[in-house]
């Protein structure tokens, strides 16, 4: 057991794993922020074919 080295990652690894997922989250946070920004100030589309109506030649027929 003398003979050999045991590479030990340790906080370094930890600590950038760390760093990554928090990175990750507050990118997904500010992406998730912008999609509820974009929804809320678009205006609603209406609805082209209202329900109750079907669309197609067979209607009234």
């Amino acid at each position: 057991m003398d003979g050999k080295k045991t590479t030990h990652r340790g906080p370094k690894t930890g600590q950038t794993r760390e760093d990554r997922l928090k990175a990750a989250l507050k990118a997904n946070l500010a992406r998730r922020k912008q999609q509820a920004r974009v929804r809320s100030s678009d205006k609603p589309v209406p609805d082209a074919h209202p329900a109750g109506q079907n669309r197609g030649s067979d209607q009234g027929e």
